[in-house]
């Protein structure tokens, strides 16, 4: 990577802190594609955030996330492959941080962007325009295990068929009653309905009891999902 790329990637993921709360950013500019170097990034914020009692992502305005870097995925198996694997450890390490993880999302979050939500324990998004979901049986590709544990742990058992068999999407109203997001806001009070949740969760929540409570109630999908994962992405494939 040149130093132009490594400064487009940090221009990409910032991290923030107000109190007790460490805010990252995901903002590129276009789609908030998931490729490498930005998994690489927020997971280097990640690092940074360790000391904080809770942790906020925000996407950029209409774009959480649209997903994986599609350029890379159809660049062969082994190349799609390797996304995905950093994408469901990406995945596993929000699903279990030590600390409460918030997201404030507006507009789409299809794939990957779905699947960050998910990992996330609380969801707010805009009124605005936008998708999310899960659309990879209709564009060629297998939900990877990851993907189906982390829909079969957050999403309705009404929905859950057709948000994982049938690659449904929806708006952000509908997406509330899936269970992709905890509560739906008007575009102006979507930072500020987060931060104030953010706070509150930091002050009110015992750092330890979280912690050992949080490893109680997922570790046993994250054991599994890692014990899969290596199997798992060697039988995935994108169509075309």
């Amino acid at each position: 990577m040149t130093s132009s790329d490594e400064d487009v990637i940090r221009e990409t993921v910032t991290l923030e802190t107000t109190g007790d709360v460490a805010i990252i950013r995901i903002d590129d500019g276009k789609a908030n594609a998931l490729g490498h170097e930005t998994m690489d990034a927020i997971n280097a914020a990640l690092d940074d955030a360790s000391d904080a009692k809770a942790v906020v992502l925000f996407g950029r305005e209409g774009k959480f996330s649209a997903g994986f870097d599609l350029a890379v995925m159809k660049d062969g198996p082994e190349a799609a492959q390797a996304m995905v694997h950093k994408g469901a450890e990406l995945c596993m390490r929000l699903y279990g941080l030590p600390q409460p993880v918030l997201a404030g999302s507006d507009g789409h979050a299809l794939a990957a962007g779905a699947l960050v939500l998910l990992s996330c324990d609380i969801r707010i998004a805009s009124d605005t325009k936008g998708r999310i979901g899960l659309p990879e049986t209709t564009i060629g590709m297998p939900l990877p295990v990851f993907a189906v544990e982390l829909a079969r742990d957050r999403l309705s058992r009404r929905h859950f068929t057709a948000a994982t068999l049938l690659g449904s999407t929806y708006s952000p109203a509908e997406a509330l009653d899936v269970g992709y997001f905890d509560r739906v806001v008007p575009a102006t009070e979507l930072e500020s309905t987060v931060m104030e949740m953010a706070t509150a969760h930091a002050e009110a929540l015992s750092p330890t009891g979280f912690a050992k409570t949080r490893k109680n109630v997922r570790q046993a999908t994250i054991d599994h999902v890692m014990a899969t994962l290596e199997a798992d992405m060697a039988e995935f494939g994108v169509e075309g």
